[in-house]
């Protein structure tokens, strides 16, 4: 419980506050250190997360574990869901822990002193035992570990836009290489016409077949 409180004491001078669910996400880091037989948090890069919304939870998660952005240590996949892949890039085993599904309900009956159901989260989340907060699950990763991590040294230039790629996320086409928005993957658009705009639409429609690259 000590342990506990210092992680979330931690976690909560990032936001100034302490929210339940950063209580979510040092319980499961906490829970991660326990069925992987680590030390955490972390003093190496050992470990990598993969959290599946941003906010709070992230956060939590990224005290319990010493697991950052920055360090190449955590990855957020905006799922919209408090959840977490936890995975020992040594041995390679991975487990995806999320709350239990009636978490939320059996929360109040470990704070009767709550004023509302806020609070009645954020003291249960502390108090309840693992096994009723949260479940743990073993998977396996859709994606080589090898090319979650990648070589942070890379570098390639995209043949359309010529921006630098960096980490290996340059995508092959035809032989040439391009990045993921001139290849139609991208979260945005240019304004105006561009060499790239009139790559996408084929892209898209599947006429120009794009892979990464081989390693």
């Amino acid at each position: 419980m000590d342990r506990m409180q210092h992680l979330l004491a931690e976690s909560s001078a990032l936001h100034r506050h302490l929210c339940p669910r950063q209580v979510l996400g040092v319980r499961m880091g906490m829970l991660a250190a326990e069925l992987l037989q680590l030390e955490l948090p972390q003093s190496d890069r050992r470990l990598l997360s993969l959290v599946e919304t941003d906010g709070c939870f992230a956060d939590g998660v990224a005290v319990a574990t010493n697991c950052w952005v920055g360090r190449r240590t955590l990855r957020v996949l905006d799922y919209g869901k408090t959840a977490a892949t936890f995975v020992d890039t040594l041995t390679g085993q991975a487990i995806r822990i999320h709350p239990h599904p009636r978490a939320r309900s059996m929360a109040r009956g470990f704070a009767p002193e709550a004023g509302d159901r806020w609070q009645g989260y954020l003291l249960g989340y502390q108090r309840m035992p693992s096994h009723l907060l949260l479940v743990d699950q073993r998977v396996i990763l859709q994606q080589s570990l090898e090319r979650l991590l990648s070589r942070p040294s890379a570098r390639a230039v995209c043949q359309i836009c010529g921006e630098e790629i960096i980490n290996e996320r340059e995508l092959l086409h035809e032989g040439s290489i391009l990045c993921r928005p001139c290849a139609g993957e991208g979260y945005y658009r240019l304004e105006a016409p561009s060499m790239a705009q009139t790559v996408q639409p084929a892209i898209s429609q599947g006429r120009l077949p794009i892979s990464s690259p081989t390693r």
